[in-house]
């Protein structure tokens, strides 16, 4: 339950997010947006809008802020380049709440609802480790809907990110 772990993860997960994000602006809108049977959340501009519905979901809970009910396929900037801007703000945001936790913290238990409404608790390292991995699930996901648009899509590996930065 290393701080610094969930740091590299908090940063990791800020610039791949840029990586994807920096891909998507260089395809044509319609086909940002094109409707994409592998899509779970129908294209590529809704699952993008997803995996920030669910971060603001799961900060909201750490850090006491109040976020409106959301629905998980509700599309929260219908432009790409106000949806891009969120990100990079919820990124840092998401940053600096990691760079204020200790081991204590981590391990520290939040009581919270969840979407359909029932009481959960979970300690802080593992709603931290639900969304690292949320992300990487989704922007796989991205990753593919890019390629299938016809771009090479950017390598996300965290090893890539760990030269980039070293």
């Amino acid at each position: 339950m290393s701080p610094t772990h969930y740091q590299t993860m908090a940063r990791y997960n800020a610039w791949a997010n840029g990586q994807v994000f920096d891909a998507a602006a260089r395809l044509p809108d319609d086909a940002y947006r094109a409707a994409r049977p592998a899509a779970y959340f129908g294209s590529l501009h809704g699952t993008l809008n997803h995996v920030l519905v669910v971060d603001l979901l799961w900060f909201a809970r750490l850090d006491g802020s109040r976020v409106g009910p959301l629905r998980l396929d509700q599309i929260l900037h219908d432009d790409l380049a106000a949806l891009r801007a969120a990100r990079a703000g919820e990124d840092a945001r998401i940053v600096a709440l990691v760079d204020a936790l200790d081991e204590e913290a981590l391990a520290k238990e939040r009581d919270f609802k969840d979407t359909r409404g029932d009481s959960r608790s979970m300690p802080v390292w593992q709603i931290l480790a639900t969304v690292f991995n949320h992300q990487t699930h989704h922007r796989g996901q991205a990753h593919a809907l890019l390629k299938d648009a016809g771009l090479e899509p950017p390598s996300l590996d965290l090893p890539v990110y760990l030269r980039s930065v070293n």
